[in-house]
């Protein structure tokens, strides 16, 4: 016999193996008690079928709304009055008596000169909040955030501190936040991926965009099923999706049939775990030609939906439009929908391109947050909403008291949360007189990750997969703890 292939028929993976035993008495045991239906759903999960939550969890579900190229946190949430007297002081000694890390853009500047936000903040809500003018809706629920305002990271630069917020390491081919979780709690439907991504547009001419690449929302070494599926904005949700003119679905279901038959063989022959992940993939996009289609028609959404998402859910492709779909795609069991918004890297002209990409997601926001809540699903829905790091409280470039720019600054920023057993109404975490260093309840990326798993039934020292002969981890080998004190 060859050897490889003996290796194969006997070397078998825990899963498999259950797999395999599954296939005896035991199995048929089970289908006389689930039925049909819910034999079609263990033969869908196969080998890879998820462990069950761990803990108790609080949500079932997860929105991330990911502003790519860092949102000022200064100018939104960390309102600090005092430095208005400060216009223009020269930090440059202040920076290296703090060891401060420039990046090359502002690295070759001679002074570093204060810039104090020009936007008007109130306080808002039971917590008294402090939040910008450009933010008038978020404003209105501040009763139903947790204002987290001392979030810090490692990376500098964006492509290394987006892996590390969306895979929870700045190397490359990690598993994303959202496979962790479908590879921890499965999905709830049949009709769609269990992750799905959903790129916003932006509506300012001028923004610096910042380019992203599909790593944020890959599966690294998790089996690929796992992986984000990206609908689009423009066309076609999902490329090639449609089926060929002149070919019916009969004939597709029965073309499929014959491919999985080849398949199964493969499998028998070789075990390779991949085989049965593109099975799973073909019969998944078998069931988005039908779902896909009555996911995007919004025709039967109310009036009232859109004038509380804003006239610009009308339109693809736009933020509003974004969560207002991410809405229905929870309602259908997706498990992780992550909407990105890019353009949020002010290194100039802060207040005219700030205001604008605040203009585009606050009212989205709040008019999800609403529908979810209208709905009873925000109570088990955990709703995340930041960037990668923050912005610096001096000027990149030139300064007057009308315009000016930031640069990055991974020292402290602010995200919020809502939703899914967190606590609304409450600010957690200070930083210093300047926005610079945290002074009260800091809280690092690994942490964010492990409140996140523990929000939906995961503890994440337990949850990991073997890869290269490590049980990898999406909070890695650090310290990384829960932040108990944001839930209810």
């Amino acid at each position: 016999m060859d050897p490889l292939l003996e290796f194969h028929n006997t070397a078998y993976s825990r899963r498999q193996f259950f797999r395999k035993s599954g296939t005896g008495l035991g199995m048929a045991a089970l289908a006389s008690l689930l039925g049909q239906r819910g034999m079609s759903a263990v033969e869908n999960l196969g080998a890879m079928a998820p462990p069950l939550p761990q803990i108790a969890p609080k949500a079932k579900r997860a929105i991330y709304i990911s502003l790519i190229g860092a949102p000022s946190q200064m100018d939104l949430f960390d309102y600090k009055p005092e430095l208005s007297k400060r216009f223009k002081e020269d930090l440059n000694q202040w920076l290296k008596d703090q060891g401060e890390r420039l990046t090359g853009m502002t690295s070759g500047q001679s002074a570093f000169p204060l810039a104090p936000s020009i936007f008007k903040f109130q306080q808002h809500g039971q917590s008294g909040a402090w939040i910008s003018e450009l933010l008038p809706w978020t404003a209105k629920m501040t009763d139903d955030l947790c204002i987290i305002k001392s979030m810090h990271t490692d990376a500098i630069n964006h492509e290394p501190a987006n892996q590390l917020v969306y895979t929870g390491s700045m190397q490359s081919g990690k598993a994303s936040i959202g496979s962790w979780l479908s590879y921890g709690l499965g999905s709830m439907n049949e009709e769609l991926p269990s992750f799905v991504v959903l790129h916003a547009n932006h509506s300012s001419p001028y923004a610096n965009v910042q380019a992203i690449s599909n790593r944020l929302w890959g599966s690294g070494y998790l089996p690929g099923r796992h992986a984000g599926v990206a609908l689009r904005s423009l066309g076609d949700p999902v490329l090639f999706l449609k089926d060929t003119p002149g070919i019916s679905r009969e004939t597709r279901r029965s073309m499929l049939t014959g491919l999985n038959e080849l398949n199964r063989k493969s499998f028998s022959a070789i075990q390779d775990p991949e085989i049965e992940v593109r099975m799973q993939q073909y019969e998944m996009a078998f069931r988005m030609q039908s779902s896909v289609p009555e996911l995007t028609d919004l025709s039967g959404e109310s009036e009232a939906i859109h004038q509380l998402y804003g006239d610009d859910s009308r339109k693809r492709g736009t933020f509003a439009n974004s969560a207002l779909m991410a809405r229905r795609l929870l309602e259908r069991g997706v498990r992780f929908v992550q909407i990105f918004h890019r353009g949020w890297d002010q290194h100039g002209n802060l207040p005219r391109d700030l205001a604008s990409q605040c203009k585009d997601v606050d009212q989205g926001c709040y008019g999800l947050i609403q529908d979810l809540k209208q709905r009873g699903m925000l109570e088990d829905t955990l709703v995340i909403w930041g960037g990668e790091f923050g912005r610096t409280v001096y000027c990149q470039g030139g300064l007057s008291e009308e315009n000016y720019g930031r640069d990055h600054h991974p020292r402290c920023f602010t995200i919020w949360m809502a939703g899914g057993g967190i606590r609304g109404g409450q600010v957690y975490g200070e930083t210093d007189e300047m926005s610079y260093n945290i002074v009260k309840d800091p809280v690092h990326i690994r942490d964010l990750h492990a409140t996140i798993l523990h929000a939906l039934g995961l503890k994440h020292e337990s949850l990991s997969f073997k890869y290269q002969g490590l049980d990898q981890r999406l909070t890695g080998v650090e310290p990384a703890k829960v932040i108990h004190d944001w839930f209810a």
